[in-house]
Formats: structure tokens, sequence, C-alpha cells
């Protein structure tokens, strides 16, 4: 499930234009599921697939662990990739894929939140 939903995240970031740079980028600071370009943005994207919301909104499974480990791992690419003179910024893609359904149900969130920890990196 969480394949399917970061194949059709990749997706609809592309057609609303964002330039997919990396995917499943993973380090021994974190894992970012999607890197792209919105404009001159860097967008590290975290996506959240459920059957249903019974559980709640995908999104709400993002806690400040996962935000904090997110903006180290982004940090890291960041710096790795020689994009520190970037603006960035967290998205996130919740996706509600119930059983038997052909499309999902998808909610991009820009912004959805800031960088977590010391040193902030992001203005």
């Amino acid at each position: 499930m969480g394949q399917r939903g970061e194949d059709a995240a990749a997706r609809y970031l592309k057609r609303k234009g964002y330039h997919i740079l990396a995917r499943h980028v993973d380090s021994p600071l974190g894992e970012l599921d999607i890197i792209a370009v919105d404009n001159r943005t860097v967008v590290f994207v975290e996506v959240k697939t459920r059957t249903s919301t019974d559980a709640g909104h995908p999104a709400e499974a993002i806690d400040e662990r996962k935000e904090r480990r997110m903006t180290q791992a982004a940090l890291a690419y960041l710096k790795s990739q020689r994009l520190l003179q970037y603006a960035a910024r967290f998205d996130v893609v919740a996706i509600t894929w119930p059983a038997g359904a052909r499309h999902p149900a998808i909610e991009h969130i820009e912004n959805a939140f800031e960088p977590v920890g010391r040193g902030q990196f992001f203005g």
C-alpha cells in the first residue's frame, strides 16, 4: 500500500509541475519519501497512505519525532547536494485509498510543518 501511495503522490506532484529529484532517500538520520523542486524551492515530501480515516487522517501519523528526523535528513541531503542556498519546505501528501477503489483521494498539504530541532537552516 505504501509503495502504491508514493507512486500516486509522485504522479500527482508531476502533474502539478514539480520536478522529482529523488525518491526513497534513506540515511542514518531518517528517511525522505520524495524530494522535489517547486519553482526554486526544494520540497521534502512525506507521503502517508491509509485505506480509511477510521484511525484518523493520514497526516496525523506525522509526529514531532518524525518531523525532527525529516529535518535532520533534509539538512544532510541539502548539504550533500550543495543546495543550501535554495529555499526549502516540508509538504505532506495524505492519501486515502479504500480497498477496491481504482483511484485514491489525495490531499497535498504545502508547508505542513516547520523544521524541528536546533540550528535551523530554513528561513
